[in-house]
């Protein structure tokens, strides 16, 4: 049995000859107990947030995304997009042409990104699951070309489920000189009409700004015939993703990005991410504060047991052995209240996953969801629980040797 070890926890779970050094070292286990806690539940929140943004994501992006490194557009039949399309773990492949353009409508008027896309789009997204209105899915029929608008887009242009005369969409013409004389020379006009429903991502990136429509509408108002912005892409149940992928940069080379849903929101999830780890640094100053009630307990402690000193060192106890044994001390205070608080932290992601205990407002259905998000992601929990290890043995080493020294010595 190692000996150093053996007398520490005798030592932590005895009774005190000072009754003050058994109630400081309760504190200290409570004071950890609560700071990891708070870690465990802090980051557990953070990636609730972060798993519910990726699902409204998902809905509309597709699972790999196609993009050229340099311009906007690239012909449609290059030889690289051909070589990924014919892959066979390719289930779906849909082409797109994106831009901005100006939408305007009963006189209200708005910036958009007008997104043209094939027809095999709702195969390659979850686009009919988040539609809104009486109509259906559609993009065009015979001429006529609809556009699918995002829910706080037709707020803000006043649009409706359905609007009944024709959305006017602006694009500034490719070639050409613009004369001021007569500026609307400059731009191309078209028309859009309403299939009767809307989109709700529920991100103001697509909800407040995106139109959906078909590609021959997008590619003839921006003048790209032949040329698409993105290939997007959806492989076959059961694929390698992560093989598929490599290969896919493979035959894309320099030319051009292959991206995955995260890749492809990679600012947002970015700053979740930063958010994530700033709250984590916080959260870690506050163990180190709660760390100090331990070396006030240690400090006590080896006051206290001075005579033991004494007595382990008649014994044969080595001067390096009797600094372990308060060493030992703290350092099981700090597992002790590492494993505490990760229980406890772990019951209240529990509990509100299942009770949603702390809701995000007052008010029923004023957020996409009532109560905080959690999830909880093991690898989380083993930073946590290594976290106060490590924080709550720094915290104790260099008081134990000082205290430690000067009784011994």
């Amino acid at each position: 049995m190692n000996f150093p070890f053996y007398i520490a926890r005798r030592y932590l779970f005895s009774k005190k000859s000072t009754h003050a050094i058994n109630i400081i070292s309760g504190i200290s286990v409570v004071g950890v107990a609560v700071a990891t806690m708070a870690l465990v539940v802090t980051l557990s929140v953070f990636n609730g947030f972060h798993d519910l943004v990726a699902s409204f994501f998902t809905s509309f992006d597709p699972q790999i995304e196609i993009t050229p490194v340099t311009g906007k557009t690239v012909a449609a039949d290059d030889p690289v997009l051909t070589s990924i399309r014919q892959l066979p773990q390719v289930e779906v492949a849909t082409e797109c042409v994106e831009d901005q353009a100006l939408a305007i409508y009963h006189g209200r008027q708005a910036m958009v990104t007008v997104k043209g896309v094939d027809d095999n789009f709702d195969q390659l997204t979850h686009i009919r699951e988040i539609l809104l209105g009486d109509g259906d899915y559609a993009l065009h029929a015979a001429d006529m070309h609809y556009g699918i608008l995002g829910i706080r887009l037709a707020e803000q242009l006043g649009t409706g489920y359905s609007y009944e005369e024709p959305l006017k969409i602006y694009a500034p013409r490719r070639e050409g000189q613009l004369d001021m004389t007569s500026p609307e020379e400059g731009f191309v006009e078209d028309e859009l009409y309403s299939p009767g429903v809307l989109f709700c991502v529920r991100q103001a990136k697509y909800d407040k700004g995106t139109i959906i429509t078909s590609i021959g509408f997008a590619r003839r108002i921006f003048d790209q015939q032949g040329m698409l912005s993105s290939l997007e892409l959806r492989l076959k149940a059961g694929s390698d993703f992560d093989a598929v992928k490599k290969e896919m940069k493979r035959l894309a080379g320099e030319s051009f990005r292959v991206k995955d849903r995260f890749e492809q929101q990679e600012d947002t999830f970015r700053i979740m991410e930063i958010e994530k780890l700033i709250a984590y640094i916080f959260l870690t100053f506050i163990l180190m504060v709660a760390c100090f009630n331990i070396i006030g307990s240690l400090s006590m402690l080896i006051i206290d047991k001075k005579d033991d000193v004494v007595t382990l060192r008649n014994l044969g106890a080595t001067d390096r052995q009797i600094i372990q044994v308060f060493l030992f001390e703290g350092r099981m205070i700090s597992a002790i209240g590492a494993v505490v608080g990760i229980v406890i932290g772990l019951l209240l992601c529990w509990l509100q996953q299942q009770f949603g205990l702390v809701a995000l407002g007052s008010t029923t259905g004023a957020f996409v969801v009532d109560a905080y998000p959690v999830s909880v992601h093991p690898m989380d929990i083993v930073i946590v629980f290594l976290t106060v290890l490590a924080v709550g043995f720094l915290a104790v080493w260099y008081p134990v040797r000082f205290f430690s020294r000067r009784l011994i010595g």
